[in-house]
């Protein structure tokens, strides 16, 4: 095994700490800009000093305070999550496709939410227990599909787990709307869109703290499990030969991630490609390792979504794109840009 030279690794915690500390800045100012911008624009000053608590009595304290701050750091919390789930998910198959819409989870945790809707519970219990309930369901079960149907015959390619996932999407989506059809109440159409689509319109204080608690969970668990996943990259032989479990860890850290991105669906809908592209690029900004990748990951999730959610308010202001829509848009070319790398040789 070979080892790093000691003098490179102060340069490697530099960077990773420059790094961090970019995200950090950048995230601050997309937050501001986003609690700035919208149909109402509110001078990025005012906006520091209410948040400050400086500012006396103003008619944009509403505006920032209970109606943009919920949804700027509900997207900042599904981002991270969705893109600390994509890294662990990448470490878990080997293979940097990995991603929880491609692999149908999202669709999954869409459908089982979907169902508790269709179902008609209703009241607070909905929000806050039956819909995360009915997505982490729906997660768990397109996850078990989809690394069945890939691991056929005892092999698993990239190629297959890929089509596995679309296959199952496409099923549960299906599976979605004939469960709206057979219901009959037209207004779910609408509420089924939101899930599809994704979206952070509906964000409110008390809808955040499930997401946060979760993901502030979901990233220490997996933070102490860095060293087995860093394992995993070197093969499911070697793997075992270092003394890791590979199936029970596998099984294990998958519950995990079907468990965080069902509690990111359900507050958000079903919004793709974060969990693809941002641990590609967090992985070129500081290496493959987990104790680094996934801050790093969390952090630039979390300003992807931000950024996102503010073009979708102010692109084709007053009308409220869909944030679903935007991250397909700019991550289907990304996907594409990554299989070429695939078919061309690069490592993936």
């Amino acid at each position: 095994m070979t080892h790093r030279p000691a003098a490179h690794r102060p340069a490697t915690r530099l960077r990773h700490t420059a790094v961090v500390a970019g995200l950090l800045v950048a995230l601050a100012a997309a937050v501001v800009a986003a609690l700035a911008l919208g149909s109402v624009r509110i001078p990025p000053g005012q906006v520091l000093d209410i948040l400050t608590g400086r500012a006396g009595p103003s008619p944009y304290r509403t505006i920032v305070l209970d109606v943009r701050l919920p949804r700027v750091l509900l997207g900042a919390v599904v981002g991270a999550g969705l893109a600390v789930v994509g890294a662990v998910l990448q470490a878990l198959v080997r293979n940097r496709l990995a991603d929880p819409f491609l692999l149908g989870i999202s669709s999954g945790a869409s459908a089982g939410a979907v169902c508790v809707l269709v179902l008609g519970v209703a009241g607070g219990i909905t929000t806050t227990v039956a819909l995360p309930a009915g997505a982490f369901a729906g997660a768990l079960l397109a996850l078990v599909l989809v690394y069945g149907l890939a691991r056929r015959g005892g092999t698993m390619t990239g190629a297959r787990l890929v089509l596995a996932g679309v296959a199952v999407s496409y099923i549960l989506s299906a599976l979605t709307t004939l469960l709206l059809v057979l219901a009959g109440r037209p207004e779910q159409f609408q509420e089924a869109l939101y899930w599809s689509l994704g979206g952070l319109g509906s964000a409110r204080w008390d809808s955040l703290v499930l997401p946060a608690a979760v993901l502030a969970l979901g990233i220490g668990v997996l933070l102490t499990l860095a060293r087995p996943l860093d394992l995993l990259l070197v093969g499911e032989e070697g793997a075992t030969v270092l003394g890791l479990d590979t199936a029970r860890f596998r099984a294990a850290v998958f519950v995990l991630a079907s468990l965080v991105t069902a509690v990111m669906v359900a507050a958000s809908g079903a919004v793709g490609f974060i969990g693809l592209m941002v641990p590609h690029a967090a992985r070129m900004a500081v290496g493959a390792p987990h104790r680094r990748l996934l801050p790093v990951a969390a952090l630039g999730g979390a300003l992807a979504l931000v950024l996102a959610d503010l073009a979708a308010r102010t692109v084709a202001a007053p009308q409220d794109i869909p944030v679903g829509v935007l991250t397909a848009l700019t991550g289907g070319p990304f996907f594409l840009w990554l299989m070429r790398r695939r078919a061309d040789g690069a490592t993936l």
